[in-house]
């Protein structure tokens, strides 16, 4: 019962991450919202790991963080861009599927997914193709959804990390967690640096995107601490259910609403991925 409310919290936490993470970017420069998120993330992963007191593992786990880091970073930022420019209800889902890479990367180094994985890839497909779908002004005619594209390289990002991240785990969660975080911060201030983008920023805008990488964090966090107090099949199936509360808040605080067959392909894409976590 332990592991069903971790789980759940994780799930609760990265929606709201990915909720306020995608208003935010309507309202402030992509750049400004990553900077300030992520280094407020790597600062809450260094006190952990202070607290604990735990040494680094070996330097390759490292590198496989900061490998991973730098894939999720790119998957992030066509994330929140997607968010801003389409249907949260259909940007969030079709990212989600960024859980078919790390089964594709198995399956192409030998392993032998399960059939409720291979139903799940299908499911996942299958939703991203009806969630994408929009009718044209025309109404005769059917055009891509605003912002697929976009939630299709946010996808293979957040793959990459997801198979960064497992590789850089088998030293260290935390550790990986924040060579990630940390590296990518560096990046962030060098590309802040260099293009300066103008923006004033509120007390407001700084809680609120600070907010998002304490969220981030949070939801790693509860994870962890899920799958170790319960089978992380039935941890995992809950915490891939984030994009439900990116999409329920969409729908109750921004009013978002998508046609019938694009709420076919988010259902069907939600069920992939709990799926593929479920294998």
């Amino acid at each position: 019962m332990v592991a069903v409310a971790l789980g759940l919290a994780a799930s609760l936490s990265w929606g709201l991450a990915d909720f306020l993470g995608g208003v935010k970017t309507r309202q402030l420069n992509v750049l400004v919202v990553l900077v300030i998120s992520q280094a407020f993330g790597a600062l809450l992963v260094a006190l952990i790991i202070a607290g604990r007191g735990q040494g680094p593992p070996a330097t390759e786990y490292l590198v496989y963080g900061v490998l991973g880091g730098l894939s999720g970073l790119a998957g992030l930022a066509a994330f929140y861009r997607g968010l801003a420019v389409g249907a949260m209800a259909v940007v969030a889902p079709i990212a989600a599927t960024g859980a078919v890479i790390p089964v594709t990367v198995g399956i192409a180094t030998g392993d032998r997914p399960g059939a409720i994985q291979v139903a799940g890839l299908v499911l996942a497909l299958a939703g991203v193709v009806l969630a994408s779908r929009e009718v044209g002004q025309e109404g005769a005619r059917t055009k891509v959804a605003a912002g697929t594209g976009l939630a299709l390289v946010a996808a293979l990002g957040f793959g990459g990390f997801f198979v960064g991240i497992d590789a850089a785990s088998d030293g260290d969660v935390l550790w990986a967690l924040l060579a990630a975080r940390s590296f990518d911060v560096l990046l962030l201030v060098a590309i802040a640096l260099a293009l300066r983008p103008g923006h004033d920023l509120s007390p407001r805008d700084v809680r609120d995107v600070a907010a998002v990488g304490v969220f981030d964090v949070a939801a790693n966090a509860l994870f962890a601490l899920a799958s170790r107090e319960g089978l992380v099949s039935v941890v995992a199936v809950l915490a891939s259910l984030y994009p439900v509360v990116t999409v329920f808040l969409a729908r109750l605080i921004l009013k978002e609403r998508v046609r019938r067959i694009q709420a076919v392909g988010v259902v069907l894409a939600l069920s992939g991925v709990a799926a593929i976590a479920a294998g």
